[in-house]
């Protein structure tokens, strides 16, 4: 159907875009991506299946599949080497709210925006294999399957049980907000709450454990997606020109290698 094939299509133009922010990415095929990796970038990922966070700079494919090889952890390292560091400030005025309402589909700039489906739905459908959909919808989701990039577990996921998945800011709202985007404009806020390059379905458990934490204080249970994951944190920093602070850098660069 065709809002589903643009979700796993992503779009070209924001990809041309987000491919800017990572130094030292070009020439990714070949070995070292992951079992799971589309080869050559030449055809889109199947459904769900995962792909690694330098094959994937704006989010718009599923998952998120282990760095893997030397050349591949190196330019992981000099992405998060360019990271700014800062002290995290108070949290004082932090709400959700402050972000937009939750899952708006009309956020400006962010792929997936404005296309008639809510953005946890356009996730799950990203992310879910054999999807299910709530009956004279297209958008919709009731029932899927996901391989859960956090524990490296397979839910059978129905919609009566929705806390089973939830949708984690890999950046969380209020570190943003700690780290400086308390003086962003709104418009802004709403972007990084609703841009896929920010957002993963995962287990709720390891969701509701990581909470707020830098990655010096949570990484996810599985340990082969360590630095896949502190990839994906930089990636959205650097996209939003979010310093992190000096212990969370130095715990991104040992997930790969440094």
């Amino acid at each position: 159907m065709g809002r589903h094939s643009m979700i796993r299509t992503g779009w070209a133009a924001v990809a041309a875009l987000a491919l800017t922010l990572v130094t030292g990415c070009e020439g990714l095929g070949g070995e070292g991506d992951g079992a799971s990796s589309p080869g050559g970038g030449a055809e889109a990922p199947a459904a769900g299946q995962a792909v690694s966070p330098l094959r994937n700079p704006d989010g718009t494919d599923p998952g998120l599949a282990p760095v893997t090889g030397d050349a591949h952890e190196a330019t992981a390292r000099r992405l998060i080497e360019g990271l700014k560091t800062k002290g995290r400030g108070p949290r004082t005025g932090y709400d959700r709210d402050e972000f937009g309402y939750a899952w708006m589909d009309s956020a400006d700039g962010v792929p997936l925006a404005r296309n008639g489906c809510d953005t946890r739905n356009d996730l799950l459908q990203r992310d879910g294999q054999d999807l299910r959909f709530r009956s004279g919808s297209d958008c919709v989701v009731v029932a899927m399957t996901l391989d859960d990039p956090y524990t490296g577990t397979t839910i059978e996921w129905r919609k009566r049980e929705a806390s089973e998945v939830q949708i984690d800011h890999v950046v969380p709202l209020s570190y943003s907000w700690q780290m400086g985007s308390s003086r962003w404009a709104e418009s802004k806020r709403e972007q990084l709450a609703n841009d896929p390059l920010n957002l993963l379905p995962v287990q709720g458990r390891a969701n509701s454990a990581k909470s707020d934490s830098g990655p010096a204080s949570w990484l996810p249970p599985a340990k082969s997606v360590r630095c896949a994951y502190a990839v994906r944190f930089a990636q959205v920093a650097v996209k939003y020109e979010l310093a992190v602070t000096a212990p969370d850098r130095q715990a991104m660069l040992r997930q790969c290698g440094g």
